[in-house]
This record gives structure tokens, C-alpha cells and sequence, in this order.
């Protein structure tokens, strides 16, 4: 694990230093020096103080709070949040929802956290235990709202807050936010957990891969889209994205359709089921069934595509119907369809396409 450790860092300083650079200004903003977490009995001293300020000095919460501080094997973090949970209800009430699979996800963030009246220990380190169970249920609008209120120096687990708010931001594919706060967690923390570091070194090299008007970054909206659906999140945002892809979509059809045009009167357009054409090239032998024969309907995947017709072609105006048909359309059918459209596409393509089609059934629902 130290040796993939030192390996990230090495991928990391060589893709900042091929072109990553941070601008100064920005720079002076990231500058703000090592951190480390917070020790156990520097969290549970300040706890306790918190806690008799709220008001629970009975016996009863004494005994509570010592049981929940003898839980060595549990992080900082959470046994900060089971004593705000003891000595707030509100605090209790937002992370019992928060926690809660099935509970419907928050349109805002709690009053209790934007309360300036409470106390700056009490606020941030809340939040950031309410960010991270948002953030493992994939509310990440809420979550990234609720940890900009604060800092990384605010809390008693730094790591924890740059980590939860890089992948909160990198779920919200904002890839220039996303690359300075693991910058951050990677370069400023110093006890920052492997696993961390590992995941947000993946992330950054994730988003080295994003462009902006292919069909992987319409996938990517896609599952923005799916995500939002699943969290019931039908609204104008949600349908934004939604013309976004369709948008996208219509300018990759109408460069399909011009490459087309500019091809000569002979050449028709690149068929992935001609298997004397492997390559896009007219008359290539291919160890595939003799022209004529049976043609397999399900789609190729990437090891296929690498010698059965390249990236595939999909025909601008059979996309357009069967997307006009699809909600009309019995499941046998729009299965065989669409093996049919996909015939030959990469497989991110092919995910691309599906979801495409799936968000249209959602939508309708």
C-alpha cells in the first residue's frame, strides 16, 4: 500500500506538471499549510465542555458520554456525532434521517448547522458527519452545500472533509473543484488515510479522461440524471440535464450525418455487421461468418470492436424513431431494437445509449 502511495503521489506531481498548473491566486487560497486530525482526547475534552454547555449534566448523559468515548475502535468523528446526537435533538434528528436509507433526501441544508448562535465546534464537526452520510447516499448537491459552510481546519478530521467533499464534487462532475480539493487532501494533509489518498488519486486520473462533448460525457449526465431519479428528483434541475443530453445527442447525430454526406456516392455508411469490413475498410477479410450468413444480434464488446468494425455507426434517423417509439413499445421488442442500434459499439457507448433510453422510460413514469 506505501509503495502505491509514493507511486500516486509521483502520477500526481508529473499530471501537475504537464499542465495542471494552479493559477497564483488560486494557489495563495490553497497555501493554508499542513493539517492533521484532531487527537481523541483533545475531541472528547472539547466534547465534554460542549456538552455541559448544552445543558445535559446529569448522571444519565455522563454515563452515556463516557460509554461513547470508550469506543476506541470507532473514529473521532463519529463519536463527536453520538454526543451531539445526545446533547441536541435536532442534531439527532438530522443524522438519524440523514443515516436512514429510506428517509427522503434534504432539499436544504438543517437550520441547526446555519445557526450562528451555536457554537463553531459544534456546527462544522456536525456537518461534516451529515455531509458523509449524505454523501454514501449519493445526495451530493446537499452534502457539498453543507461542507462549503466550513473548513478543513474547522473540523476535527481533515482528511475526512476534503475527501467526502472531493467526491461530492466529483459526482457533481465539477472536475476544477474536484481537482483542487484532493490537490488539498493529498498535498496539505498529513496523516490523511490510504485509502483516501489512493481514491482520490483515482479520481484525479479519472477526470484526466473527461471530455467535454463525447459520448462518455453524456454518459457521465446520464448518470446524474439516473442518480437524480433514484433520489426522486424529477424537477427542473433534473430536466436541465435531461435537454442537456438530448441536446448533445442531436449535435453527435448531425456530425454522423455530415460525415456521411461527405463521403462519396459509392460508400455507404460504416456497417459494424459487414464482416468484410473489419476495420471500416472495404474489402477486408474477416474470420466472422461468410457474407450473407446468420448475423449475431448481441452488441460486441471492446475486444470485438477492436477487429469487428471499430467504433461502430449509429443511424441518425433509426436513433430518432425508436427514441419516439420507445414508451409505446413492448419490452421483447425494445430489447431486440436496440441490441439491433447498438450493433458494434464500444462498450461505453453502448452504456451511453442505454441509459439514453432508460431515462426516456423513467421520465415517463
Amino acid at each position: 500500500m506505501k509503495q502505491l502511495i509514493r507511486y500516486s503521489c509521483l502520477v500526481l506531481a508529473l499530471l501537475f506538471a504537464s499542465g495542471q498548473t494552479i493559477q497564483a491566486q488560486e494557489r495563495k487560497q490553497l497555501a493554508f499549510g499542513a493539517m492533521e486530525a484532531m487527537s481523541a482526547d483533545v475531541a472528547k475534552t472539547k466534547a465534554a465542555a460542549w456538552l455541559k454547555e448544552a445543558g445535559k449534566t446529569d448522571q444519565a448523559s455522563t454515563d452515556k458520554f463516557e460509554a461513547i468515548w470508550k469506543q476506541t475502535d470507532r473514529t473521532v468523528l463519529d463519536r463527536l456525532a453520538d454526543t451531539f446526537a445526545l446533547g441536541n435533538a435536532d442534531a439527532a434528528k438530522i443524522l438519524t434521517e440523514a443515516r436512514h436509507p429510506l428517509s427522503p433526501a434534504p432539499v436544504k441544508v438543517p437550520d441547526i448547522i446555519k445557526n450562528d448562535a451555536q457554537p463553531v465546534f459544534f456546527r462544522a464537526n456536525l456537518a461534516l458527519a451529515y455531509a458523509r452520510l449524505l454523501g454514501n447516499r449519493r445526495v451530493f448537491e446537499e452534502g457539498l452545500e453543507t461542507l462549503k459552510l466550513f473548513q478543513p481546519e474547522q473540523v476535527a478530521e481533515p482528511s475526512t472533509y476534503l475527501f467526502h467533499r472531493g467526491v461530492c464534487e466529483h459526482g457533481l462532475l465539477q472536475k476544477a473543484e474536484a481537482n483542487k480539493t484532493i490537490a488539498r487532501l493529498l498535498g496539505d494533509v498529513l496523516d490523511a488515510p490510504d485509502r483516501y489518498k489512493t481514491v482520490g488519486l483515482l479520481m484525479i486520473l479519472d477526470m484526466q479522461n473527461w471530455k467535454d462533448k463525447d459520448l462518455s460525457a453524456v454518459a457521465r449526465i446520464m448518470d446524474n440524471v439516473d442518480r437524480r431519479l433514484q433520489l426522486d428528483r424529477a424537477g427542473k434541475d433534473t430536466q436541465k440535464l435531461q435537454k442537456q443530453v438530448v441536446a448533445r445527442l442531436d449535435e453527435l447525430i448531425k456530425e454522423l450525418e455530415n460525415k456521411a454526406k461527405k463521403k462519396s456516392p459509392g460508400d455507404g455508411p460504416p456497417n459494424p455487421n459487414d464482416e468484410g469490413c473489419p476495420d471500416g475498410g472495404p474489402g477486408t477479410p474477416s474470420s466472422g461468418p461468410p457474407k450473407g450468413g446468420n448475423k449475431a444480434e448481441k452488441p460486441a464488446d471492446d475486444a470485438y470492436n477492436s477487429t469487428q468494425g471499430g467504433p461502430g455507426y449509429v443511424d441518425p434517423a433509426k436513433l430518432k424513431k425508436l427514441a419516439e417509439r420507445w414508451n409505446s413499445m413492448p419490452v421483447v421488442e425494445r430489447q431486440q431494437e436496440l441490441t439491433r442500434l447498438m450493433a458494434g459499439m464500444p462498450q461505453r457507448h453502448r452504456e451511453a445509449i442505454e441509459n439514453y433510453f432508460r431515462n426516456i422510460a423513467q421520465s415517463k413514469r
